[in-house]
């Protein structure tokens, strides 16, 4: 251990208070990201008593299956003044408050060098559990609270930004999803007049495919003379090396999460190169019928690639399909796995109308400005990430407990 270095175990405490009288209710998961998140546990008939009460600045962390996830699943409770979490997670609080900062302790165990530090001390076989001890045993080094606490807001000010960003750019897709939904499933567009097309007594002709009134001149069209579609490609792994400088590849299960390890190689056809406009689909398993709007990255295998090439917008496409891969995802089984079909893909309903220019460049508009947003979170997330490396390098003091 470095001679500026602590043991964790200097500074932590175990807690273990349990919901006997069972006043506690809310119930929290764990998840790998190093977030608390709602529990989709089966509870019924459990005896909730038994649960462990989890308090404000206490963390809950899962010493098991460290060797197989890479990670070492951690965090702090900051959102709640108290809940309950599984008997099985040691819960456990930092001892003095004035020598080591909960955030800043929470920072350390963000670090990808942390969760590499701990899958190296994993035993027990493929699934590779942490034993407690040497969990206490990992070093931490302790600079003054001063500069705990200026180093936690630092880094909470660009944590808060990227939420920010996030939050705004959600809020500039269901302004372009509102506009959608009053203009091409309400028809309340307006009319010459200026007023609500379907309400001021606007013409209406009944469609038998959709089985529904649709404005005069409006007409069907599908996915495949409205979009240029590109289905996945079967990339060799052997090809790829880890680069963070270079884009990722997705793959169907990072369709929900819009995350994906990142891979480079100087073979791939530029033809399989993800722009920010467009519409990603997952085929098989658990990730079919999802779609994502994508970020620039590489296509893979058993992912389709929907790209605008005509006056309806990549938008208006995501919102229209949207409720018909629904239907889909309950409907279709594969033989081993449910999966869409090339076919299924091709053939998914869109109304055409006289208004898909005009929503075209609205939507368009929508989606520059949420690339911006984007974009500065990548730069964001590059500034986290150095501070995060940089504590291993702040100057610390001797610290007595």
């Amino acid at each position: 251990m470095k001679s500026n270095y602590r043991k964790i175990g200097d500074f932590i405490q175990l807690v273990d208070e349990r919901n006997k009288d069972l006043k506690v209710t809310k119930l929290l998961g764990l998840s790998i990201s190093k977030q608390f998140i709602p529990s989709v546990a089966n509870i019924f008939g459990t005896n909730m008593a038994n649960y462990k009460i989890i308090r404000k600045n206490q963390f809950a962390c899962s010493t098991m299956q460290v060797r197989r996830d890479k990670k070492m699943p951690m965090a702090l409770l900051k959102d709640f003044e108290e809940a309950i979490i599984s008997q099985a997670y040691p819960v456990f609080e930092v001892v003095d408050e004035t020598i080591l900062n909960p955030e800043y302790l929470m920072m350390w165990f963000t670090r990808s060098e942390f969760d590499r530090h701990a899958c190296f001390l994993a035993v027990g076989g493929v699934r590779g559990s942490l034993e407690w001890e040497d969990f206490l045993e990992m070093p931490i080094p302790v600079p003054s609270i001063e500069k705990q606490l200026e180093i936690v807001k630092e880094y909470n000010i660009i944590v808060d930004r990227v939420k920010l960003n996030e939050t705004l750019n959600q809020k500039l897709e269901d302004t372009a999803q509102a506009l959608y939904k009053h203009w091409f499933l309400d028809f309340e567009f307006p009319n010459a007049d200026g007023r609500p097309y379907k309400s001021s007594g606007g013409k209406m002709v009944f469609n038998e495919e959709l089985d529904l009134e649709i404005p005069d001149g409006w007409e069907l069209t599908n996915t495949d003379k409205s979009s240029e579609i590109l289905f996945g490609y079967s990339f060799d792994s052997k090809l790829f090396s880890v680069n963070e400088l270079e884009k990722p590849l997705i793959r169907i299960r990072d369709i929900i999460s819009n995350k994906a390890e990142t891979f480079t190689s100087e073979k791939v056809d530029e033809k399989y190169i993800v722009k920010p406009k467009d519409l990603l689909i997952g085929m098989d398993g658990k990730f079919h019928c999802r779609i994502w709007l994508g970020n620039e990255s590489y296509l893979n295998q058993r992912v389709v690639r929907l790209r605008e090439n005509s006056n309806i917008s990549i938008y208006k496409i995501f919102f229209s399909i949207q409720e018909e891969l629904l239907k889909l995802q309950d409907s279709i089984f594969g033989t081993t796995v449910s999966h869409l079909s090339n076919g299924n893909v091709r053939n998914l309903k869109i109304i055409k109308s006289p208004l898909d220019k005009k929503y075209q460049f609205i939507s368009n508009s929508i989606i520059q400005r949420q690339n911006i947003f984007f974009s500065e979170n990548l730069i964001l997330q590059e500034l986290k990430d150095l501070l995060l490396s940089k504590m291993s390098k702040v100057e610390t003091k001797t610290v007595l407990v």
